[in-house]
């Protein structure tokens, strides 16, 4: 079929922006995704591809700019205590979501200022929110945003609020990237995992006809981050030098693997509620006494082992013939954690998402981007099978430009 080009070109195109801020808590990335939009209206999938979804004679999927800001320290620090219990938590909420809304509009403006584009020229912004209490088992999640604000500031409609409408069907809302993941990285014929190594570690897993599942396989930067912080007084552990530095402690691993979450059959997903220094040092009292003085670099070494073999067990387990994982987030970016995965992977291909082309620090922002093109165009955008819910949901709720 011969390729469409002038005005044909840019019919068949439309182009969604895509936020991200995670549980790491390092800030905000956003990309502009130009998408067909005879992809766009594509309905999720869990089985076999469509064999029309290979007749659409449109460009590819891509990014066409990505941006990042960094949290200020006080919203970061206020970020972060809002995922406790403390005093005078609405007010606080309110004003934290101005402040992140602010934030986006002004990576929107970078975005739009990199690609030439005008705000006229984007159909939606896809924007998450920022995660602070995950509780599925109470039938709720929360994630701070005033996307009103970001609509009338950047003159583009917002898609938000992704999580509650699979919740509201019986499902955990989380996690959301499997499709988008499926969509982009998957090749017929292959058994494929993705694994978003963000503040928390999420795992999609496709089989070679495409049945797609996944999960939230258990803590990684996010207590990583929190104990250099503590220990080092950085940010985070460039390149993963101090765990490297360190010894695993088998007897704190031990207990750290114990946890319930582990052990627990999909569909699941988690977040800081539960994965948190609290958590870690009720870990190191059940650890032997010999443990107990052990150097920080130690448990630092012994939190990102808690990652690799977390993510590489539940691999194992839920997808052994899987030959490749796509690592994503800024976990990829961690020496240490990627050598200690191929430690536990012998025979998988553990690769950057970067060799499918597409950087690991704008996979979950496109994701987003994608989410509200699906939301868009009426079509659903969870997976039953990963989420729980008892069917495929359009997810978000659109507040006009």
């Amino acid at each position: 079929m011969a390729q469409p080009r002038g005005s044909q070109l840019t019919q068949l195109m439309q182009f969604t922006i895509g936020l991200m801020s995670g549980t790491s808590l390092d800030g905000v990335d956003g990309v502009v995704l130009q998408l067909p939009k005879a992809q766009a209206a594509q309905a999720v999938h869990t089985g076999p591809v469509p064999q029309h979804a290979a007749q659409v004679a449109a460009p590819p999927l891509r990014v066409l700019g990505h941006a990042h800001r960094p949290f200020p320290a006080a919203l970061r620090t206020e970020l972060a205590a809002l995922n406790q219990a403390g005093a005078d938590e609405i007010h606080r909420t309110h004003l934290a979501a101005v402040q992140l809304s602010t934030l986006y509009a002004e990576v929107v403006a970078d975005l739009l200022r990199a690609t030439g584009l005008q705000a006229a020229q984007i159909a939606a912004i896809g924007a998450h929110g920022q995660t602070v209490r995950h509780r599925p088992d109470c039938g709720y999640t929360v994630q701070i945003n005033a996307p009103a604000l970001l609509a009338e500031r950047c003159g583009i409609a917002v898609v938000a609020d992704f999580r509650s409408r699979d919740m509201a069907a019986g499902g955990q809302g989380a996690p959301l990237v499997p499709a988008f993941h499926r969509a982009v990285f998957w090749q017929p014929e292959e058994a494929l995992a993705v694994l978003n190594l963000g503040g928390i570690a999420n795992l999609t897993l496709i089989d070679t006809e495409g049945h797609t599942t996944g999960f939230d396989s258990g803590p990684a930067n996010a207590l990583l981050d929190a104990w250099a912080l503590r220990h080092l007084g950085q940010d985070y552990d460039a390149n993963g030098t101090w765990a490297a530095s360190g010894a695993v402690l088998p007897g704190l691993l031990q207990a750290l693997l114990a946890d319930a979450h582990f052990q627990a059959a999909p569909p699941k997903s988690t977040g800081r509620d539960h994965f948190q220094l609290q958590w870690l040092e009720l870990a190191m009292h059940a650890a032997p006494m010999a443990e107990h003085a052990a150097a920080p670099q130690d448990v630092q070494a012994t939190l990102a082992e808690l990652t690799a073999q977390s993510a590489a067990q539940a691999l194992h387990r839920h997808l052994p013939a899987a030959k490749t994982l796509l690592v994503c987030g800024g976990g990829a970016f961690n020496a240490d954690l990627m050598r200690r995965l191929r430690a536990q992977l012998p025979g998988v291909d553990v690769l950057a998402s970067s060799t499918r082309g597409l950087p690991p620090q704008q996979v979950e922002a496109a994701a987003f981007a994608w989410l509200a093109a699906q939301t868009l165009a009426g079509l659903p955008g969870n997976v039953p099978e990963v989420t729980g819910a008892r069917g495929l949901r359009v997810l978000g709720a659109i507040y006009p430009a």
